[in-house]
């Protein structure tokens, strides 16, 4: 679900011509290689306009960690998995809920602008000052407790608890979008 939330609300904000200097992809820690997306899974997409079709499960490799910028994972047995792959992926992994919780803390002046001049806007630039002042910002700025950090894996569960999910991703998601575009959230 995180995935194609996130992809849509990048598209929904910069126009999908100006959201293709930051790829958005997904894989798994374990199973459902190959597999379709949950029905349920699917259906909340749908309710937030964004589109289920053609999602196939994949595996976390090697290369997806090596040339990711910014690696977001629903809980933090997922980023330890994440990062015990290694490739330096401790200083550019987190939790979406821990991204979200640290990029509020980050003053927005100190990032570069976007630069409609740019073939990708500046995004990418923009991206990796943001995943840099987060990381630096780790370990500093500590959640409450753990569990604050998590989102919850609705699998096998039933609708409503794929709803309350899909509020949750996607209400970590808005600051984080805002963040990386530096356009804030169409009311």
């Amino acid at each position: 679900i995180t995935e194609r939330l996130h992809r849509h609300a990048l598209e929904v904000r910069l126009g999908e011509a100006r959201s293709g200097g930051l790829l958005v992809e997904s894989a798994g820690t374990w199973g459902h290689e190959g597999a379709p997306m949950e029905a349920h899974a699917a259906t909340v997409l749908a309710d937030y306009g964004a589109d289920p079709a053609g999602f196939i499960g994949r595996e976390l490799l090697d290369e997806h960690v090596i040339r990711a910028d910014l690696v977001l994972t629903a809980t933090r047995d997922h980023r330890a998995q994440v990062i015990s792959m290694g490739h330096s992926a401790g200083l550019r992994t987190f939790t979406l809920k821990e991204f979200n919780r640290l990029v509020r803390a980050i003053d927005p002046a100190t990032l570069p602008e976007p630069d409609p001049d740019l073939p990708d806007g500046g995004l990418v630039e923009r991206a990796r000052a943001l995943v840099g002042a987060a990381a630096a910002l780790r370990g500093w700025l500590l959640a409450p407790d753990p569990e604050s950090d998590e989102v919850y894996d609705p699998y096998g569960a039933p609708i409503t608890f794929f709803r309350s999910i899909g509020d949750e991703i996607n209400q970590a998601l808005d600051p984080v979008v805002t963040a990386l575009t530096g356009l804030p959230a169409r009311a």
